[in-house]
């Protein structure tokens, strides 16, 4: 006599099955009960099979976890910081450039000093662009916008507001003359090349260029007034041959400083960045020797771009101001070589420093280790 379905009995194993027993080898299990091996799984027992779906609420955390907060590019440190120390020595550049220039009692003189003036402007329009921009783009980075071809273009965007106030600016607050309209689009033209080039998308090494360059150009500045003293030093008060090598001298201690500084602040601002990263992710990849040697170089290539807008936008003015005199024209075309000159110097001595700083960094090769421990398994064994 056969059991009927649905008894407290145990089934015969021509039987199926019925809710809350146990399956035996080769039937079918019913929705709630566990499976055994070989036997097929409902899709409630999804801890059973690895090729089950994944529940949704985890699904939403593993994109989350693996999701931009991980893979987005990092941000600049002190990025707004930057932006208002670097509008601030624009804001300086322009007010000392105009009370030079009201200050001239000839026209002949006002093109003269504005011909002097142009490569500080363009060089503080240039740091202020990138620096106004990396702030922006670090906005777009914490929201998570931070795909390519939009932090590009919202840079390029934040440099030519900035390059756009700055010539409404020198419109309205300089001398109309000449040289008004040639210093305004430089400098506008200056602003949106450093805001394209803080689009790019390795931020901090933008932020750590922007930071070395604003440091040589205030360098500079401060190293003008000991400039006399180390020309005494190096014996500039003998023969004209004597005050060319001095001359020479204090511009190639001056380069040799400007490009130390921008080295090491450049691998400073990286390590810090470093460090950032790390207490947000422990698992952030290290920094790479390429990006220490542009950071390092950075000073020195954005100096080297400021002479190529100067001699591009500023053309008419310096042709200006050396046809006034033999003397104009000897002193633009040297004026021009040692910025060159300068531009070079800065850029491998900080490249070079950065480089130098970083290795001090690294530990040893852990090749010799890992050939011990493989040597002494295989003698063991």
């Amino acid at each position: 006599m056969t059991q009927q379905p649905g008894s407290s009995t145990a089934a015969h194993p021509d039987q199926p099955v019925t809710t809350g027993t146990r399956a035996e080898p080769d039937r079918p299990v019913d929705a709630g009960t566990r499976a055994e091996p070989d036997q097929p799984v409902d899709a409630a027992a999804t801890d059973v099979d690895r090729k089950q779906p994944v529940d949704a609420g985890r699904a939403d955390e593993r994109a989350t976890t693996d999701g931009p907060g991980v893979t987005a590019a990092p941000g600049a440190p002190g990025a707004l910081l930057l932006a208002v120390l670097a509008a601030g020595w624009l804001t300086a550049m322009l007010w000392s450039t105009r009370a030079a220039i009201d200050s001239a009692q000839a026209g002949v003189t006002a093109i003269s000093l504005s011909a002097y003036a142009l490569p500080g402007v363009i060089s503080a329009a240039l740091v202020a662009g990138a620096g106004i921009a990396l702030a922006v783009t670090n906005l777009l980075t914490r929201r998570g916008a931070d795909r390519a071809t939009l932090r590009f273009v919202v840079a390029v965007g934040a440099g030519l507001l900035v390059g756009s106030a700055t010539a409404v600016a020198i419109n309205l607050f300089y001398a109309d003359n000449a040289t008004t309209n040639v210093i305004a689009g430089s400098t506008a033209a200056a602003a949106v090349v450093g805001g394209a080039l803080a689009g790019a998308r390795n931020a901090p090494v933008v932020g750590a260029v922007v930071t070395g360059t604003l440091a040589v150009l205030v360098f500079v500045v401060a190293f003008s007034q000991l400039r006399d003293r180390l020309f005494v030093l190096y014996g500039g008060e003998g023969t004209q041959e004597a005050m060319v090598d001095a001359a020479r001298w204090v511009s190639r201690t001056e380069s040799l400083a400007a490009g130390l500084l921008a080295g090491l602040l450049a691998f400073g601002y990286l390590r810090l960045a470093r460090r950032r990263a790390l207490r947000r992710d422990p698992d952030a990849p290290a920094g790479r020797w390429p990006g220490y040697l542009v950071a390092g170089a950075g000073a020195g290539l954005l100096l080297l771009l400021t002479e190529v807008i100067i001699r591009i936008g500023g053309r008419s003015l310096l042709d200006l101001a050396g046809a006034l005199s033999e003397a104009d024209a000897v002193a633009q075309t040297t004026l021009g070589t040692s910025r060159i000159d300068n531009g070079i110097w800065v850029l491998f001595v900080g490249a070079l420093t950065a480089l130098i700083a970083f290795g001090r960094t690294l530990g040893p090769a852990p090749a010799a280790d890992d050939e011990e421990d493989a040597d002494g398994a295989s003698a063991a064994t």
